[in-house]
């Protein structure tokens, strides 16, 4: 009995996973489209650092595999689903990049195997993130508990780091961000930290992070979550600034960019809990 039942178990699984790999291509596509259409994202696949690309491909699948415990296609239960999950999506980021690419006529059968490989893995890394989160964010709401609701203090710091990368990688690359902290005085630079510090506190708490109800006061939550996820934004930051290569320059101007750029990644930190 239990075996004549077992296809039938077996073709809803497969059905309900083929959607969720439908809802991946398709967040793969709309949170990789915006940083398609930029001339910096080309460049940076043409004349990025190997070494710098393989590492932030390392991190990127990381953090992929971090968001299968949170959104993955399944409700998994061990971290091998989890890791078949974040493969999936890498997989699917990676179709959905080379796709688009070639379909716009970026990737031709004269480009330079090292330049495609490249321009594809930058690509790939936006549309890996997108792919695993579009299978929440456009699927029919759940009456289950969230799984980020158990995930604890450290899970909710690795969504603030998550958050913080994916929306930090989106302005890193153009010529803009560089700009402004050229033009920015120090003035502007601490006000903008102030800026970035009641932001994140006021989104956090809109966002109502798990276990912030438990701190007695609200400089506990402020330490806990507002200066933590801050912490994380300027981490992020520098990674970030690093992989592509813009810290190339004097303190000044490295601390400048730092600071423009951890204003964005405060914002995805703080909004990791809403995107996921």
């Amino acid at each position: 009995m239990s075996r004549a039942n077992a296809p039938a178990r077996q073709g809803p699984q497969e059905e309900a996973y083929l959607r969720g790999l439908g809802r991946a291509a398709a967040g793969a596509l709309v949170f990789s489209f915006p940083l398609l259409m930029t001339m910096e994202m080309w460049s940076l696949g043409f004349h990025m650092d190997r070494l710098r690309l393989g590492l932030f491909l390392l991190a990127s699948a990381a953090v992929v595999f971090g968001l299968s415990r949170f959104a993955g296609f399944r409700d998994t239960t061990d971290l091998a689903d989890d890791a078949l999950d974040a493969l999936a999506a890498l997989f699917v980021g990676f179709v959905v990049s080379a796709a688009l690419l070639g379909l716009l006529g970026l990737l031709t059968p004269q480009t330079a195997p090292r330049e495609a490989i490249g321009m594809i893995a930058v690509q790939a890394a936006p549309a890996s993130i997108g792919a695993m989160l579009a299978n929440k964010q456009l699927q029919k709401q759940s009456t289950q508990r969230p799984k980020e609701d158990r995930a604890g203090y450290p899970g909710q710091l690795f969504l603030m780091a998550a958050g913080a990368l994916f929306l930090a990688f989106n302005v890193a690359p153009t010529e803009e961000m560089i700009l402004i902290s050229f033009r920015m005085t120090p003035w502007h630079g601490l006000a903008l930290i102030a800026v970035s510090l009641a932001t994140l506190h006021g989104l956090v708490f809109a966002a109502g992070f798990a276990g912030q109800e438990e701190h007695e006061s609200q400089v506990h939550a402020f330490a806990h979550y507002t200066l933590a996820g801050y912490g994380i934004a300027l981490l992020i930051s520098v990674y970030i600034l690093w992989t592509f290569g813009r810290l190339d320059g004097g303190l000044s101007d490295t601390m400048r960019a730092v600071v423009v750029l951890s204003f964005p990644a405060a914002i995805g930190a703080a909004l990791a809990r809403l995107v996921v």
